[in-house]
């Protein structure tokens, strides 16, 4: 048996000698160390998620990507004489 299950058995039996009100607080207590616990987490980057992909992009590669991307797109002057 894992420590992690004995320790999840002894709170599980304590818990359950604990009226219904006590119970409550040991739940809110537990969601908040849950929320921390996630606040904690770092965030993976790109290059990490695409590691095991063995992607290799350049930064050359995105800006003529991005180059591609918006030769099309309308361009429409923004600001016009109305709106200086």
């Amino acid at each position: 048996m894992t420590t992690a299950t004995i320790i999840e058995e002894a709170v599980v039996e304590k818990l359950r000698l604990l009226p219904p009100d006590k119970q409550q607080k040991a739940l809110d207590f537990v969601e908040s160390l849950h929320q921390e616990a996630e606040a904690k987490q770092p965030r993976l980057s790109l290059e990490g998620i695409w590691e095991d992909l063995n992607v290799s992009i350049t930064k050359e590669e995105i800006d003529e990507a991005r180059r591609e991307m918006w030769a099309n797109f309308p361009r429409e002057r923004f600001f016009t004489e109305d709106h200086k």
